[in-house]
């Protein structure tokens, strides 16, 4: 199990009092080692895709230890012990902290400067454990959530009518049906059992992809009698891809039976529906927009 940055920093200074200086990667090596990660848990990355959860944890404890004075930097990527480093080795801690740094000043100082509007940036236990990064996008995932039931809720409040223009949007946005005019009219409904209409794979039209979207109450399930009944209107198409949307949900049967036909059924619910529309801004706007910046070693270099 990856362990958090704080429950990290102890482990740091400790690689670190065997003296000498050591290069930023030989200590993530090396407390990779300490704590038996697994090749998975080494490799796990953050959920942004942009590092390695393990290496920004350590990352996010050299910086606070550095803050703190007890460990410098003395070139870019190189770290080792500082004295007062060192006495407080010496003193056997059994851990090190947030809470244990805040008895120095420039740490105070370096999280009242990093905390707009707050003079105690680690008051807060809930997200004690985790990275600036992580916790960034822990309330990513929490406002995401939101909207999604607030777009699952006001598709329910809506017509069968707009959720079929609201497909049409979305697989448009998706790169698909070539233009609205020509995907609007493929999407009327086509009286065919088992399908609400087609849509163009790509702008020539080499392909068409069926579709079957249905408006249901968000928590309703859809069955395999469901999705046996689309199968057979594809086939009754000599058809080969299908897509299946929905507001509600798919058993489990459901999902077996259309992974395991010779035909490629995509199935979405209204979880995945919702997270296209955010992804491709359908039905929702940006609110606001923020800009992390991070050193840029290389302006330094001469």
């Amino acid at each position: 199990m990856i362990p958090d940055y704080q429950s990290i920093m102890l482990p740091v200074l400790e690689e670190l009092g065997n003296g000498g200086v050591q290069k930023y990667r030989a200590l993530i090596e090396a407390l990779a080692v300490r704590y038996e990660l697994s090749n998975e848990e080494r490799n796990m990355l953050l959920p942004s895709g942009t590092q390695r959860a393990f290496d920004n944890r350590v990352g996010w404890a050299t910086t606070y230890l550095k803050k703190s004075g007890l460990i410098a930097s003395p070139k870019r990527g190189e770290f080792e012990i500082t004295p007062l480093g060192k006495k407080i080795l010496a003193d056997k801690p059994n851990r090190i902290d947030n809470r244990f740094l805040k008895q120095f000043d420039s740490f105070k100082e370096f999280i009242g400067v990093a905390t707009v509007g707050s003079n105690d940036a680690v008051t807060n236990e809930a997200s004690e454990d985790i990275t600036p990064d992580e916790e960034m996008n822990q309330a990513e995932k929490k406002l995401r959530s939101a909207l999604q039931s607030d777009l699952l809720s006001a598709i329910e409040n809506m017509s069968w009518q707009f959720f079929e223009q609201l497909v049409v949007d979305l697989l448009i946005a998706m790169g698909y049906g070539g233009s609205h005019k020509d995907a609007g009219e493929a999407l009327k409904r086509s009286g065919d059992e088992g399908i609400d209409g087609f849509i163009k794979e790509d702008r020539l039209g080499l392909e068409t992809i069926y579709i079957q979207a249905k408006k249901w109450k968000e928590g309703s399930v859809v069955g395999r009698p469901d999705i046996q009944k689309f199968y057979g209107a594809l086939g009754g198409k000599r058809a080969t891809k299908g897509v299946f949307i929905t507001t509600g949900n798919f058993s489990q049967e459901a999902k077996d039976y259309a992974s395991n036909s010779d035909k490629k059924i995509i199935l979405i619910d209204g979880k995945e529906l919702t997270a296209h529309m955010i992804d491709f801004n359908i039905g929702c706007k940006i609110k606001s927009t923020y800009i992390i910046r991070e050193f840029d070693p290389g302006y330094f270099e001469e």
